[in-house]
């Protein structure tokens, strides 16, 4: 695809932001802005067209968040870009709310992706960018056969596969990421399996393959946590997805904030009431109505320590945290569903160098999704899908993508476009501090003075 140059090019003006990667992200944050007109935007795929983890669309899989959590509507609910609108256009609102799911199929919620990415404006497919260079007062995003400048950029590239050190020189045809399990369950001859990793990716993994086992004869389905833990899906769990969390989690220690993000960890990465009720249903049947055809093993609080290549098979060690063993498993196939990570993407060239990293390895960003970087303060780095550490778990996820977005576009207007201000809060998170102690009765009390 030949980038499309205007006149505005021919008179090198900048544009106001480009974005880097077409996932939900910068969708969302392009659906936004086509209600501002005065910030002129492209965002730039090397892909040909919007595809999401089209190797997880499994059938039966489901969306883990609410369907009115989408590109737009917590914050701009008038929107064509809505899931309700790709609804109503595909003439199937009614039959969508007869089906009264209890939670979204990913398929359909990945084709109204699709069906925005076709209409929304300021997209570009097939357009790898090459390099990125600050120069002056701009970004210049090179292509293979042009070249963009822009004085702001948005990265929104994702995630990528989290391959374990251990697993690494393994991969290939019967050693992969579960990104990839769609195309390679079907042509999967494994007497074997081995499936790594206890969140919703190897439960949906595992329903597969009890579901459609082929020549299989044993899976081992291993976790590290200590059971196989359902999502933390209640009312007041799903407030960390809400802005007023997003604010009160900013205000914390670096270390408040490691532990915040562990305590709730299973509102985001436990599996789904429905993937435990099918697997476990589905090893009820193999174990007493169809005993002999398969057999099947979840093990928890396992951690793998070391896999071998032994002949066409493999060896793993594995370290069992409930009592301290060790146990050898052998598997003709080892699938890993090991979750993902962000990391920049390789087009930034030699401005990696200039972004400041937090020991997690993720750009320190600061409260407006901007990065740390020794470059001028008014050409400034945002990131999408960036802040699992800074922002809390939600930034992760796509609870609050639309309100991330919004807050993008005010940052870049520099003033309140769209209300990204917290509703009413049920929960209480931070100290209030028309009620807090004096400092001097805080500090003697956490120094056990005034123990009774």
């Amino acid at each position: 695809m030949t980038v499309a140059f205007t006149r505005r090019d021919a008179l090198n003006e900048p544009l106001d932001l480009a974005g880097i990667g077409i996932g939900p992200s910068n969708l969302s944050l392009a659906c936004l802005l086509e209600s501002v007109p005065e910030v002129r935007s492209r965002f730039f795929e090397r892909r040909g067209a919007f595809d999401w983890h089209p190797g997880m669309m499994m059938p039966g899989v489901e969306l883990q968040s609410s369907f009115l959590k989408d590109l737009v509507t917590p914050v701009l609910p008038t929107s064509r870009w809505s899931f309700i609108s790709y609804l109503v256009a595909h003439k199937r609102l009614y039959a969508f709310l007869n089906a009264n799911y209890d939670a979204v199929p990913r398929q359909e919620f990945a084709r109204y992706l699709a069906w925005v990415a076709k209409g929304v404006e300021g997209l570009r497919f097939s357009t790898d960018i090459r390099d990125v260079e600050h120069r002056d007062d701009r970004f210049i995003l090179r292509f293979d056969n042009g070249q963009e400048e822009a004085r702001n950029l948005v990265i929104g590239t994702g995630s990528s596969p989290f391959v374990p050190d251990w697993a690494k020189a393994f991969l290939g045809a019967d050693c992969f990421h579960n990104s990839k399990a769609k195309s390679r369950l079907n042509g999967l001859r494994a007497a074997r399996i081995v499936v790594v990793g206890g969140g919703q990716s190897g439960g949906e993994v595992v329903e597969a393959l009890l579901g459609d086992p082929g020549s299989m004869k044993e899976l081992t389905w291993i976790s590290r946590r200590h059971n196989f833990e359902p999502i933390n899906d209640t009312p007041f769990s799903n407030q960390v997805f809400s802005p007023e969390y997003v604010q009160a989690y900013l205000k914390l220690s670096g270390e408040q904030k490691q532990a915040a993000l562990k305590n709730s960890i299973l509102t985001s990465d436990g599996l789904s009431i429905s993937t435990i009720h099918s697997i476990y249903r589905r090893l009820y049947a193999l174990r007493y109505l169809e005993p002999g055809t398969l057999t099947a093993s979840l093990s928890p609080s396992r951690d793998v320590i070391q896999i071998e290549r032994n002949g066409n098979a493999y060896r793993l060690i594995v370290r069992n945290h409930f009592d301290g063993g060790i146990e050898v498993l052998h598997a003709d196939a080892v699938i890993l569903a090991t979750g993902y990570r962000f990391r920049l993407p390789d087009a930034l060239g030699s401005l990696g160098e200039r972004i400041s990293l937090d020991r997690n390895g993720y750009p320190t960003l600061n409260d407006d999704y901007t990065m740390q970087w020794t470059g001028p303060r008014a050409n400034r780095l945002f990131a999408q899908n960036a802040g699992r550490y800074s922002h809390g778990i939600a930034d992760s996820q796509l609870s609050l993508m639309a309100w991330r977005s919004a807050a993008i576009v005010n940052t870049l207007l520099g003033r309140q476009h769209f209300d990204a201000e917290p509703d009413n809060a049920q929960l209480v998170w931070a100290t209030e501090a028309a009620s807090a102690m004096p400092h001097q009765l805080r500090a003697g009390y956490s120094d056990g003075m005034l123990s009774s």
